[in-house]
């Protein structure tokens, strides 16, 4: 959504929403067809129902749901001003990071996500 409004200064339309489901639906059922160990996993949720990436995807998996990252990078400087807080906890582990739009950072080890943060949003309580 986030993507849209930037591209065109305005929220899609029923259609262009319907439009965007029915490709989206296409392209999971594509996938698990292609990667049957996860039509089969706890995984398969995320997809069919919550449409949500979830620690433990690989980057096919969380390139399929959200798209390409606006930024990508190894610099442990900029992972560290983005996770804030949190960067003792992700350090460890988080190698790279994925930058979306709506202050969404998606930290991997390796193939695997093992932390996201959210900047600019409400905390969980």
């Amino acid at each position: 959504m986030t993507r849209f409004v930037r591209g065109y200064g305005r929220i899609p339309t029923f259609d262009e929403q319907e439009a965007w489901r029915a490709d989206f639906d296409r392209r999971v059922s594509d996938y698990m067809v292609k990667h049957p160990e996860v039509g089969t996993s706890p995984r398969a949720s995320q997809f069919r129902f919550h449409r949500r990436v979830a620690v433990g995807m690989n980057k096919d998996e969380v390139k399929l749901l959200v798209g390409s990252a606006e930024m990508v990078t190894a610099d442990p400087a900029v992972m560290e001003a983005a996770a804030r807080q949190f960067w003792a906890h992700i350090k460890e582990r988080g190698k790279e990071m994925w930058v979306y739009p709506g202050g969404w950072q998606f930290y991997f080890e390796d193939d695997r996500l093992v932390d996201l943060t959210v900047t600019g949003k409400p905390g969980i309580d």
